[in-house]
């Protein structure tokens, strides 16, 4: 196990040593490694989710007594032959150590238990020194090719979290045993190690074993994805943050209109402009930007992006900026692309917003999760049926055998935020869709009409038309918080919005 370990956790995949001009004489590695001057080494005091991610461990210690915890970043992705997607770690590493954006690939948490709970310690690949030639000739890692790693004493002053450097997380491995659980998901080569390592477990059933370590790692991914359902002050502040980036990424669209609608592939305009912010006022966009203008609205995840915006037609946005903490928004805004909206097309805007603000309307501490989509399908089914669109009442369609207003509306009206654009995805069915709503607690309300452009069902002049309008949702002590409130949603609102910005 010690030689896979060392190929997974300790060298650097991919060097291109077939193509490869870095000269290897000893001259050259004597001189580029002399003459460079001394760098201090400056550490920084504990960032403000350190204290928070003390806690959150804490919390985790609590529901695992005795067992070892392996939680990993993960690691860079492939995306063509020697070239990478920009690196994210896993949003479970992200919550418990408060290393977002400059967190480091491969590094992982392992949460040791002791007499009186765990203690953390957080393995990483520190930087090389000039003496190595890692630093110059390595361009997965090396310092001349992606810039300077921290030190494990900078990151242990960062996060406030003891450090080692990544070979030592070998002494873990080595140390696996049947009290031993990994977050599966986070880092395949490293689970694939720790299976391996199970197998060798003595004389115990291997099958049995196997599926028993198994239920735990999978108990962990869990409880770490119901960890995050109560958001924490720090959270809650960086998700106001996300909002506040959006709503000036928005503007920035709507000011651009002018060049986006002279060009034959407007949305990509729009996504481009929305990026530059989320780029500039956080670490990147939450999820792939919907640009869907005129019928391409009716594609609930239209990432294409390659039509154009055309005056007359209506724009759905939904986009969200990521911070470097990696909290991100969610919001949906739909704008005529001339600043007015046609008759119909404001009909249908009106009917989605009522939709979420009925929906709004009963969110507090106490109600079930689901009652918010309940809430707003009534009102989508109440107004399908007075245009009369179903082929039955509203109260009708409303009944679970029959449903056909959602012929317009298939998606759900809420999802979990934070980390991950849907988060605390693994939580259990009682804890999030038939879970009773906490202070804490932040979640979108997203109702929308879609009029598919060949749907006999609907008259001629609803084809082509989408509408969805989606807010971030804070549950406060005695109600609810809409944070994106300050982004316009009124019919009148939104058209003097586009008015006032694209001139």
């Amino acid at each position: 196990m010690s030689q896979s370990t060392q190929s997974t956790t300790d060298q650097a995949p991919r060097a291109t040593q077939n193509r490869s001009t870095t000269p290897g004489s000893d001259a050259f590695r004597e001189y580029i490694g002399s003459g460079w001057a001394e760098r201090p080494e400056v550490l920084p005091g504990a960032r403000p989710q350190a204290g928070y991610a003390a806690a959150r461990r804490a919390r985790v210690s609590e529901l695992f007594p005795g067992k070892r915890l392996i939680i990993p970043a993960g690691r860079l992705k492939q995306r063509s032959n020697d070239t990478d997607y920009s690196f994210r770690a896993h949003s479970a590493f992200a919550h418990l150590t408060g290393w977002g954006s400059d967190s480091e690939p491969g590094s992982v948490l392992v949460l040791e238990p002791t007499a009186s709970g765990h203690e953390a310690t957080l393995y990483f690949r520190e930087r090389a020194g000039r003496d190595s030639d890692e630093f110059y000739a390595n361009p997965e890692i090396g310092e001349f090719w992606i810039g300077p790693r921290p030190s494990l004493a900078q990151v242990a002053s960062d996060l406030d979290l003891p450090t080692r450097g990544i070979a030592e997380v070998q002494a873990v491995l080595d140390g696996v045993d049947a009290d031993t659980i990994i977050l599966r998901e986070a880092d395949p080569a490293l689970t694939d190690e720790v299976d391996a390592a199970r197998l060798l477990l003595g004389d115990a059933d291997v099958d049995t074993a196997d599926a028993e370590d198994h239920a735990d790692d999978d108990r962990l991914a869990r409880d770490l994805s119901e960890l995050r359902l109560i958001k924490d002050d720090f959270e809650i502040s960086e998700l106001r943050a996300a909002v506040d980036a959006t709503a000036r990424g928005f503007d920035d669209v709507i000011a651009d209109l002018p060049r986006i609608t002279a060009h034959p592939r407007g949305e990509r305009l729009v996504e481009g402009v929305f990026n530059g912010r989320a780029r500039a006022d956080g670490n990147t966009v939450g999820y792939d930007t919907i640009a869907a203008s005129g019928p391409h609205a009716c594609i609930l995840h239209w990432t294409r992006n390659d039509g154009p915006v055309v005056p007359g037609d209506l724009i759905l946005m939904d986009a969200g900026v990521e911070l470097d903490s990696y909290y991100t928004a969610d919001i949906t805004r739909t704008f005529p692309i001339d600043g007015t909206f046609t008759e119909t097309q404001r009909m249908i805007y009106e009917a989605v917003r009522e939709a979420a603000d009925a929906a709004f309307a009963i969110v507090k501490p106490g109600i079930r999760f689901r009652e918010i989509h309940a809430t707003a399908m009534g009102v989508i089914a109440r107004r399908t049926a007075e245009w009369g669109l179903l082929p039955v009442s509203a109260e009708e369609a409303l009944q679970q055998e029959n449903q056909q207003h959602r012929r317009y509306m298939v998606h759900g009206t809420s999802h979990h935020l934070g980390l991950d654009v849907h988060d605390c995805a693994q939580a259990r069915r009682d804890l999030y869709l038939d879970g009773v709503l906490e202070p804490g607690m932040v979640f979108t309300i997203e109702p929308g009409l879609y009029f598919q452009p060949d749907d006999l069902t609907v008259p001629e002049q609803f084809r082509g038309i989408g509408v969805r309008i989606e807010d971030n949702i804070l549950v406060t002590a005695d109600g609810a918080e809409n944070l994106s409130i300050g982004i316009p949603r009124t019919a009148d609102d939104v058209e003097a919005w586009v008015r006032r910005l694209s001139r």
